[in-house]
Formats: C-alpha cells, sequence, structure tokens
C-alpha cells in the first residue's frame, strides 16, 4: 500500500484524538480517584498541576531534541509514551505501596507523550501541502474535541455496564489507540519542508509584539479551556447533585461537542471569517457562560451554561496559532512550541487555582453565601473555583484590543 500525505494527516487526526484521550480521561476519574483511594481534591488538582507542568517542561525541550532526532521519531516517542501511561494509570496505582504516587507516575509518561503530540503535530499538519491551512489546523484541532467526546460517551458506557469498580480496565483499553498510531507515523510521508526546518530562535520570537500578545492570548484559551474541562465532571457530580452519567454527558461531553463544531465551522467558513472580531464574540461569551455556570441556582442551567463555553473557547486556541503562522511564513517548530508552551501554561495554571480555591473555600458557611447557590460544600468551592477564571476572558479581550492596533495582521 503506497501511504500520502493524506494518510499523514489521519495520523495526525488520530494523535490528537490521543491527546484527548491522556487529558480527558483522568478527570472521569476523579471521584474514583478520590473515593477509592481517599485522594483530596487539594492532591487531585496537583495531578493537573503535574500533568500540564510536565507537558510544559516538555514544550520547552522539544525544539532542541525534534532537531536531534527528527519529527517521526519524535511523534513516535510521544504515542509510546501515551501507551506507557495509560496503561500505568490502571496498574501503578496497585503496583506502588503509595497509590497517588503510582498515578504520578503515569501522569508523567502521558504528559510527555502529550507535549510531544502538541509540539509536533501543528508543524507537520501545517507543512503539508495545502492552500488551506487554516481549515486544516482548525479541523486538526476539532479532532481533540471529538476524541473527548469518543472518551466521555464510551467510558460512560464502560461504567454503566461494568461500575466504577472495574475502572482500571478502561486506561489500558483506551492505550489500544496511541499503540496502534506508532506503527501508523512509522510509514507514513512527511514533508520534506518539515525534515530540513531549523527552527527559529527565541530571542527573535520575542522581538514580535503581535507574537507576544499571541503569547497571552494563548495562555487565556487554555486557562479558560482547561479550567472547566477538567473539573466539569467533579462539579457537576459532587456539586450539583446530579448523576455521574449525566454530569459526564451534559458536562465535559458537551463542553467538547460544542467546542468541535466551533472548531469545524472555523474549519469551513474560516477563509471569510473575520478573526479578530470572531475571537472578541468568543471570550465575551466565554465569560457569560462562566458567569451563568457560577451563579445560576439551576442545576441543568449551571450545567448547559458549562457546556456551552465550549462554543465559546472553540476557535480559540486554532485561532492564536493561525495568527502567528500567517506572521510567520509556514510557521515552525519553535513557533508552534512555545504558543504550545503558553496554552499548557494556562491549562496547568487555571485548573490547579479552581481546585486550590475550591479547597479553601469549602470550610467557609456555604449555606450563608446565597449569592452563589450549591448543594453542598463541594460545589460551593467549585463555583468559587471557577468565578476567579472569569478574569482570563476579560485579559484576553485586553490583548485582542491591543492586536487591533497592529496593521499588518491579516484578517
Amino acid at each position: 500500500m503506497k501511504f500520502t500525505y493524506k494518510h499523514t494527516l489521519y495520523a495526525s487526526y488520530i494523535g490528537y484524538i490521543t491527546q484527548a484521550i491522556v487529558n480527558n480521561l483522568s478527570p472521569l476519574l476523579f471521584l474514583t480517584f478520590h473515593n477509592r483511594f481517599g485522594i483530596s481534591l487539594e492532591l487531585i488538582s496537583v495531578l493537573i498541576t503535574l500533568n500540564f507542568g510536565v507537558q510544559i517542561i516538555t514544550d520547552i525541550s522539544a525544539v532542541k531534541l525534534v532537531e536531534k532526532i527528527g519529527f517521526r521519531r519524535g511523534a513516535i516517542w510521544a504515542h509510546i509514551l501515551s501507551s506507557i501511561g495509560l496503561v500505568g494509570l490502571a496498574l501503578f496505582p496497585h503496583i506502588f505501596s503509595r497509590p497517588y504516587l503510582g498515578l504520578c507516575i503515569a501522569t508523567i509518561f502521558t504528559a510527555v507523550g502529550s507535549g510531544l503530540t502538541e509540539v509536533l503535530i501543528s508543524p507537520i499538519v501545517d507543512s503539508l501541502p495545502s492552500k488551506e491551512k487554516d481549515t486544516a489546523m482548525s479541523l486538526l484541532h476539532s479532532f481533540y474535541c471529538w476524541g473527548s467526546v469518543l472518551v466521555v460517551l464510551l467510558s460512560t458506557t464502560f461504567f454503566k455496564f461494568f461500575g466504577s469498580e472495574k475502572w482500571y480496565f478502561l486506561p489500558c483499553i483506551w492505550a489500544l489507540v496511541p499503540f496502534a498510531n506508532i506503527f501508523f507515523f512509522a510509514v507514513v510521508p512527511l514533508a520534506q519542508k518539515i525534515t530540513e526546518e531549523s527552527g527559529m530562535p527565541f530571542k527573535r520570537l520575542v522581538k514580535s509584539k503581535i507574537f507576544l500578545i499571541c503569547l497571552v492570548m494563548m495562555i487565556c484559551a487554555g486557562s479558560i479551556e482547561m479550567a472547566m474541562a477538567q473539573w466539569a465532571s467533579l462539579f457537576a457530580e459532587a456539586g450539583l447533585g446530579v448523576s455521574k452519567e449525566v454530569g459526564d454527558i451534559l458536562g465535559p461531553c458537551m463542553f467538547a461537542v460544542f467546542m468541535g463544531l466551533a472548531r469545524m465551522m472555523y474549519g469551513i467558513y474560516g477563509a471569510s471569517l473575520k478573526l479578530h472580531k470572531a475571537l472578541v464574540i468568543s471570550a465575551v461569551f466565554a465569560l457569560v457562560s462562566y458567569l451563568v455556570t457560577v451563579f445560576s441556582r439551576s442545576s441543568i442551567t449551571a450545567l448547559i451554561s458549562a457546556s456551552m463555553c465550549g462554543l465559546a473557547v472553540g476557535i480559540m486556541w486554532p485561532g492564536t496559532l493561525s495568527l502567528c503562522s500567517k506572521m510567520h511564513s509556514g510557521g515552525n517548530t519553535a513557533m508552534f512550541a512555545y504558543l504550545a508552551l503558553g496554552g499548557d501554561i494556562g491549562c496547568t495554571f487555571a485548573p490547579s487555582l479552581v481546585g486550590f480555591i475550591s479547597g479553601v473555600t469549602q470550610n467557609f458557611d456555604f449555606q450563608k453565601a446565597s449569592i452563589i447557590y450549591a448543594a453542598d460544600s463541594v460545589g460551593f468551592g467549585l463555583k468559587c473555583g471557577l468565578l476567579a477564571i472569569c478574569a482570563f476572558p476579560v485579559i484576553m479581550l485586553i490583548a485582542l484590543k491591543k492586536l487591533k492596533k497592529f496593521e499588518n495582521i491579516n484578517e
């Protein structure tokens, strides 16, 4: 069989599905970890911090690493490490004397794999022969969303039929996806452009004010997206008092569906879209979604608002990447790596901030805080944590206002 660039694109799509698996499977198991192993919300938030913190280190190291091992080997190793981490998520808590240590080690493996995926796949797709770079990039990132939907739906179905006590089979099943893609990336062709690229020095990138503004926007995009995505399941279960199945489907699953739809629409109509205006609307919509989620007294309304937030953040990440790619013709590994670094900083800081604030505010008398309605102290704490994230869409609006001043931005 002769493999073409279409197969390279398919392998890249599976790579982003893999990233969705490693980033979204653990949050579905947070309550299981809390109940089965007695892990507190504060320590669970540390797992989130560890995941994206290691991804940040990977982002920083990836540029030099890729120069030594190449894009193909880098992509293969990304999937090998993701496979090991997913299997480890099931096995390591039972192997190590301290289950939490096992979860941390498994998280490190998946985080390195996810970080390499984020840095490598975007420039690989950007290098493929195509006149519609924005469309290809947005469709690529939409597969992260569809992967998230698959993770939630199939995992929820698994729990429904086999029960949460069999949870350790689930990571092993999902590990088959990156394992299969190891062999796919071993044979698909890579564009000569990507194999010869030497990368752009960071010192040159930071001289661009547009790049720095986009870096801030990536931090905000990662914060807004991942704070809701990482805590939606536990927020629905413990905070709103709905069942796990309803919480997972109306929370993180619908969040991913709306985010995927936004990215698909951007991929289809991106060429005629006024991206700056669309990003402004997205930031405002995200702010409103968070506020409704926090202050609504209705569980269903709060869940719907949380899921609709996915529509708001859908184009933030790929849209920012597209802007920088246009500024630096064709993009390069260093640019994508540092933008991924900014996104992962947001993905690390914001969910951890939610967990920290949640842990602190749970000790308050939530029944006296009538302005923030919650079914119990856990729900009150999570709502307080989510309220803090409202700062990020505001910062993004300020960044977009400054970005508008540059006349050389092509809409």
